[in-house]
């Protein structure tokens, strides 16, 4: 059998581990403005393993003592009193009151009075996150991190199936015991199976579906509780009228002639996807991006956008991956944006990646109007380091070697001091 194990409201369980009071209050973990990454200060920063599609390698540490009530109000309170930030977590005593992942601080703290907020620690939910894989890495033979808080296992050979229930219980009994931290733990024969039994009943349940039981299981379930299904298709199902996963699997007929995306979509429903837990996944893309109080000066936008295209280019250093391609976009006042792709085949460099961004931002920034709040830079299609395309630009060949030799010996440089010890003057402003 495969299962899927969650862990229940996972950056508010992450924060209880060290702040005890926070147990059994309505607990929001918030996000707001970087105040580090863009500061002329020297920060120390720390590379961590991956986590999971969606989670950056790069964290700036934040001091930890002793959890302050009010310590939120230095963060996400301005001069003016105003209220900024962004709700990322809440715990389940905060679903009385409406609050959900989205919601502003402003608007959350006015629908819970009592409502007690944290700062999120992103850093610190990452090494935790590592911490619980090496522990699960030693109960379960093939594991697969799919996000920060979230896990297969395939326990085929491992465990027989009339055992598959002791052995979840004895399992989310030991992370609890040695983490603190609560997880929902599902299972069944199909990977995808799995994960709707641990949404199906959270916080800290347990759901076995067996394969004969697969369809009874997910006929009266709403088509938006299952992964993969999201607004697009949501719609698209809704316009004839599909609203239960039961209705899918009756209409499979049309959905199989929508091509791949109705096959897979069919495969998944009844569990016969056969997709397997797979323990190692190769990175397809890596970016970074910060909101920020918007902005009208163009050259504090430059000097971000350097900034940020160094931390990138550090990230992929490490990684040791050449990017041909890169995607850039910024956000502005009133919920404009403006964004482009563009495909480079050179050899990687920070210096390289530091004038593509500043020429790309430069270009797509035709809105000099409005004040800028969000930048964005990814890199992806990558080729690894000592793969050498025959695309790669031979007219720039020896001034890329150049660059990449310096590249890494700068890196070693902060991996030892820092990623701030070597900056561009523009950085210091």
């Amino acid at each position: 059998m495969i299962i899927h194990l969650d862990l229940d409201c996972y950056f508010v369980s992450a924060e209880r581990t060290r702040s005890p009071y926070l147990k059994g209050k309505p607990v929001v973990v918030c996000k707001g403005t970087d105040r580090t990454i863009f500061s002329k200060e020297d920060h120390k920063s720390v590379m961590t393993e991956r986590t999971g599609g969606f989670n950056s390698l790069f964290q700036h540490e934040r001091q930890f003592k002793e959890f302050d009530t009010s310590s939120w109000k230095n963060e996400f309170i301005d001069e003016q009193g105003r209220v900024s930030g962004i709700v990322i977590a809440r715990s389940y005593e905060c679903k009385p009151y409406g609050i959900k992942t989205g919601t502003t601080l402003g608007d959350a703290l006015k629908m819970c009075p009592d409502l007690v907020v944290v700062h999120g620690d992103h850093l610190f939910y990452q090494l935790l996150s590592g911490e619980l894989r090496e522990f699960l890495q030693t109960k379960i033979p093939i594991l697969e991190q799919y996000s920060i808080d979230e896990f297969w296992g395939d326990l085929s050979g491992w465990v027989e199936d009339e055992d598959i229930h002791s052995f979840i219980a004895t399992l989310q009994t030991e992370i609890l015991e040695k983490f603190d931290l609560p997880m929902s733990i599902g299972a069944s024969s199909a990977k995808w199976i799995a994960k709707l039994a641990t949404d199906y009943n959270k916080p800290y349940g347990i759901t076995i579906v067996p394969k004969e039981e697969i369809i009874n299981f997910v006929s009266p379930m709403n088509i938006d509780v299952f992964p993969g299904i999201g607004k697009a298709l949501s719609k698209r199902l809704g316009s004839y009228k599909i609203k239960t996963l039961g209705e899918v699997l009756d209409s499979a007929h049309m959905l199989l002639s929508w091509g791949r995306i109705g096959q897979d979509l069919i495969r998944r429903i009844n569990g016969t996807d056969n997709e397997q837990v797979n323990a190692h996944h190769d990175r397809k893309s890596i970016g970074i991006s910060r909101n920020f109080t918007a902005t009208m000066d163009r050259n504090e936008i430059k000097r971000r956008v350097i900034i940020l295209s160094r931390h990138l280019s550090h990230t992929i250093l490490k990684l040791e991956v050449n990017p041909t391609t890169y995607h850039f976009t910024l956000k502005y006042n009133g919920g404009a944006s403006s964004s482009i792709s563009t495909t480079i085949d050179r050899a990687f460099s920070e210096t390289l990646m530091r004038n593509i961004a500043v020429e790309t931002i430069s270009k797509i920034d035709t809105m000099l109007h409005l004040g800028i709040h969000s930048i964005s830079i990814s890199a992806s299609n990558f080729t690894s380091i000592d793969h050498k395309p025959k695309t790669f630009s031979l007219f720039d060949r020896e001034d890329d070697e150049k660059s990449r030799v310096l590249g890494e010996q700068i890196t070693k440089l902060r991996d030892k001091y820092g990623v701030d010890i070597l900056r561009c003057a523009i950085e210091k402003g």
